[in-house]
């Protein structure tokens, strides 16, 4: 059982598969802070000052503590155990989302073409040597 599970690790889709995991999860890090940190106080600047992290409704007005009663820090809130429905986190999660498929989508369209034109060179025969073209031109004297 040991052998086999070394067999499965060994084998090279394994490896890339964790490696692609590590590297994705550290990618996504650097697109949500690329999102939270220069995205999203620009279409906040954009829309007057607009901090879409902060946008919520309150579900049950009744279930705020008094200490909280004015709040309008929507992680306050939320550690509070008050119902939100927070819309602007939504948002935010949502550009991260269409900044990382967009990001893939260019990456995967660039390996297509790499691929197709690494295809297209291999795929595409060597030019025959002058030797013989000179006798294909003499085979076809001959027929004529």
């Amino acid at each position: 059982m040991f052998s086999e599970f070394k067999t499965f690790i060994a084998r090279g889709n394994v490896i890339d598969l964790a490696v692609a995991v590590i590297i994705g999860a550290a990618f996504g890090k650097i697109v949500t802070s690329f999102t939270e940190d220069v995205i999203m106080p620009v279409i906040g600047k954009i829309f007057g000052g607009l901090d879409f992290s902060s946008h919520f409704i309150i579900l049950s007005p009744d279930k705020v503590p008094a200490a909280l009663a004015n709040s309008t820090d929507y992680a306050a809130l939320k550690k509070a155990g008050v119902p939100l429905l927070g819309y602007g986190e939504f948002v935010t999660q949502a550009v991260n989302f269409l900044i990382l498929a967009f990001i893939i989508f260019l990456l995967v369209r660039s390996v297509n073409k790499a691929m197709a034109a690494q295809q297209t060179a291999e795929g595409a025969p060597a030019p025959d040597s002058a030797e013989v073209v000179l006798l294909r031109e003499i085979r076809d004297a001959l027929k004529k």
